[in-house]
């Protein structure tokens, strides 16, 4: 009897390990330094869990020849991180027997052919209390292709009595993320640990920062600077403020929309004061203006938007072409639509249609089988690429915390949030 019982745990045992290797897998792939377009020797490669946690579950370290194999534990989904000179780098692991080629990047403290396309300022005024919405668009177009990364990586200069709300940054890829950035010397200097990555296209790193300031006497002058050159200083109010410029401070008006103007000074030498006074109340009319709206780079027109091209309801500039147009709709939408937009199309499940209300009486035309597969695969497609976003974002502010630029409040609290999310649009996949 006892040899039995033994035989039958035995059997068990078997099937149980037959089963865990049936969904066992693995991924390789080839770690290349873009920077001298050489293999990544001796750089750490980590698997992490997405649904565990964001635990890591593998780890592996380049050969001579920047290969990496790690072992799956299931089916995943996980995410690949790879840590080069100190910065992470990241994919979505690949499934199916793809390559897990990652490609990673030098780090240096400065970078030549680091500067700012636009800084971009957004005013509005209400209840004796200013809202300051400020964006910087900032290029890294190195070469070779190097990672700007330090303690210091973009510094900045906001008023002496500006209260900070909020902060945030955005890779080249990636979704937006709360960051944190350090007093820097003087009241109103900061600098972000915040790696700047070569452009990836037309795609650049974004930094933002939210604050308020007094108001009562509802009229603020400004004494702003940039820290790099900056082809574009921009402020964008609504029509009921009023903009006046200070000396030496060359701004031009550049188009004439119905809600928002805009005033703009080129070529911002780095540590020179800009001085400008805004004054008066309103809030910038922002679902007109973000309607149609398309992502900077991004030229592919989307289901259901109007094809009126970037920063949909923009006006037609004055003379010469709005060189902000391609990020309006970042400034007029705000970062949080991404996430939110994410959250809807992931949630969604794909295929079902939405529903149409008709009148009494009127005719309720057919759907044909051919549409209805072809928008099941456009909603899968689009839920596949969102999903993917999503779980890079995880792994972004996982990568972040480890390497402290991101604060423990902001980690609980994003991870919380995407987490739940992501777990959501896999059930419903």
């Amino acid at each position: 009897m006892k040899l039995i019982r033994n035989l039958l745990q035995t059997l068990a045992l078997s099937l149980l390990l037959t089963g865990a290797f049936a969904h066992a897998a693995s991924v390789s792939g080839t770690v290349t330094d873009k920077t001298t377009g050489k293999p990544a020797a001796g750089d750490a490669v980590v698997l992490v869990d997405v649904q565990a946690g964001m635990g890591e579950v593998a780890h592996a370290t380049t050969d001579a020849s920047g290969h990496y194999t790690l072992n799956t534990p299931g089916s995943g989904p996980y995410l690949i991180r790879v840590t080069h000179q100190g910065a992470g780098y990241f994919i979505a692991a690949p499934q199916g027997g793809g390559p897990g080629d990652i490609p990673v990047y030098d780090v240096a403290a400065k970078v030549q052919g680091v500067f700012i396309e636009a800084d971009v300022l957004e005013a509005e005024a209400d209840n004796g209390q200013l809202k300051i919405n400020e964006r910087y668009f900032v290029h890294n177009t190195g070469t070779p292709p190097t990672t700007q990364w330090s303690q210091k990586s973009f510094e900045i200069v906001l008023p002496p009595d500006a209260t900070v709300t909020d902060t945030g940054a955005q890779r080249p890829s990636g979704l937006p993320t709360s960051i944190k950035m350090d007093p820097d010397g003087p009241k109103g200097h900061y600098s972000f640990n915040f790696p700047i990555q070569p452009d990836e296209g037309e795609k650049d790193t974004l930094f933002q920062i939210s604050y308020t300031l007094p108001y009562s006497s509802g009229k603020y002058a400004f004494k702003s600077s940039v820290s790099l050159p900056a082809d574009n200083f921009a402020i964008l109010m609504p029509k009921s403020m009023t903009f006046v410029a200070g000396a030496g401070a060359d701004f031009k008006t550049v188009n004439e929309d119905p809600g928002v103007q805009t005033f703009l000074l080129k070529n911002a030498v780095p540590g020179k004061t800009i001085e400008f006074t805004i004054s008066g109340t309103g809030s910038i009319p922002r679902e007109q203006q973000n309607s149609g709206a398309t992502q900077p780079g991004d030229n592919s027109s989307q289901a259901g938007a109007p094809t009126s091209g970037p920063g949909g309801g923009i006006g037609t500039p004055i003379n010469t072409p709005d060189p902000l147009t391609k990020y309006k709709w970042w400034i007029l939408g705000g970062l949080a639509l991404l996430l939110v937009a994410a959250a809807a199309f992931l949630l969604r499940k794909p295929g079902v249609a939405p529903v149409q209300v008709y009148a009494p009486g009127e005719a309720q035309p057919g759907v044909a089988a051919s549409a209805t597969s072809s928008a099941a695969a456009t909603a899968t497609s689009r839920s596949t690429a969102l999903l993917q976003v999503l779980k890079d974002e995880l792994f972004a502010i996982e990568s972040e915390r480890i390497n402290g630029t991101l604060s423990q409040a902001d980690y609980a609290e994003q991870k919380a949030a995407l987490e739940i999310v992501l777990k959501r649009a896999l059930s419903k996949r």
